[in-house]
């Protein structure tokens, strides 16, 4: 699974836990990002819709969500194949070796040249195909695994990453056996529509500031597209970011308490489940009050280490010390919101495991 900020891999069991008491057969994941959560919700059984805006995220959801090897017996077998092949391609330089390896240093040269190339046979072998998104999902992992940033794209490190020495080599992703589906699109667009089932349980985890997820993994997004963009600044950023027509609400300080508030409002299932944050734009009496609509609320809470750029991000270029930390952990929260009993049967079935606790107040912000 790529590095991703704001993945919910701490919080799976607890997610998993909560699915499990609430009895449901059907789940929506909104802001679905690495899958990790579609992926415990269809483990568990129950049909899950993975919905994202990020082209890398939607590739995810249909390798991880959408596809079926239980409905495909060949696929798992022609995948590994495929993948054998694709580790045997050379390296070809492109579009990735100039922009990624030379003009911004994401990865070394010889693993640009072979994502490159392996890339363009994807492309022009298995475009249209149930095993594209499958490859296409095996070579973002294969280059996550050997790239040189802290996980985000913004920028990377001065100096190269151990794991960036590794050659590039691809892996058939471990998929899951039974039905789900695969949806792109903006949240806020697509609740209320045909185009998103009525469930019994929706996971939102919304951005929670400013900083945009097709900025944070433009590589990524390049990967999908591959499209050969004019880019920008020193991470060689999509140009298409700068345009502001691309950014969604849930971006803005002003316009995301109003988007979040619509899909609250009008996504279609008994019980929704809300991942936010204290250091969010929202505070906790105001989560609390958008899901009171919705039937009995609950709050429960999760301690967690602050992303590595709360230590790392105190330095200039130069890696001089301008700043200082000022806390290395902060707290989830999750706002579940529906039928009374229905809803304190879930969190107690997360007491019980002692994965997080009820509350009813916002957590302070621990000291650093």
């Amino acid at each position: 699974m790529i590095k991703y900020l704001g993945s919910k891999r701490r919080l799976v069991p607890a997610l998993a836990a909560l699915a499990g008491a609430s009895d449901a057969r059907t789940a929506l994941d909104l802001f679905c990002g690495t899958t990790r959560v579609s992926q415990a919700f269809k483990g568990l059984g129950l049909h899950v819709t993975a919905v994202d805006s990020a082209r890398c995220a939607h590739v995810l959801a249909r390798c991880y969500v959408a596809a079926d090897p239980a409905a495909d017996a060949e696929l798992v077998r022609e995948a590994t194949r495929a993948v054998d092949r694709l580790n045997a391609v050379p390296g070809l330089p492109g579009y990735v070796t100039e922009t990624f390896c030379r003009d911004a240093r994401f990865f070394r040269p010889e693993n640009g040249a072979r994502i490159d190339a392996v890339r363009d046979v994807i492309e022009s072998e298995y475009a249209g195909t149930p095993l594209w998104p499958v490859l296409l999902t095996s070579l973002l992992e294969a280059a996550d695994r050997v790239d040189s940033t802290t996980g985000l794209q913004m920028a990377y490190l001065k100096q190269w990453a151990p794991r960036a020495d590794r050659p590039l080599t691809l892996r058939v992703p471990v998929l899951l056996a039974g039905p789900g589906r695969a949806v792109h699109g903006d949240a806020r667009a697509l609740v209320g529509t045909a185009a998103l089932p009525d469930v019994d349980v929706a996971y939102l985890d919304p951005p929670y500031n400013q900083h945009r997820y097709d900025a944070n993994y433009h590589v990524w997004e390049t990967l999908v597209a591959w499209d050969a963009p004019d880019h920008y600044g020193v991470a060689c950023k999509r140009a298409e970011l700068r345009d502001p027509s691309t950014r969604s609400a849930f971006n803005g300080r002003r316009t995301m308490p109003v988007a979040l508030a619509e899909v609250v409002a009008r996504v279609a299932a008994d019980v929704v489940v809300l991942s936010y944050n204290n250091e969010s734009w929202l505070s906790f009496a105001e989560l609390h009050e958008l899901c009171a609509a919705r039937g009995h609320v609950e709050v429960l809470a999760f301690e967690s280490a602050r992303y590595v750029g709360a230590r790392i991000g105190i330095h200039d270029p130069s890696g001089r010390k301008v700043g200082t930390v000022s806390h290395l952990r902060n707290t989830e929260y999750m706002v579940l919101a529906g039928p009374r009993d229905r809803i304190r049967a879930m969190v107690t079935a997360v007491e019980a495991t002692g994965l997080g606790a009820r509350v009813d107040r916002p957590v302070p912000v621990p000291a650093a």
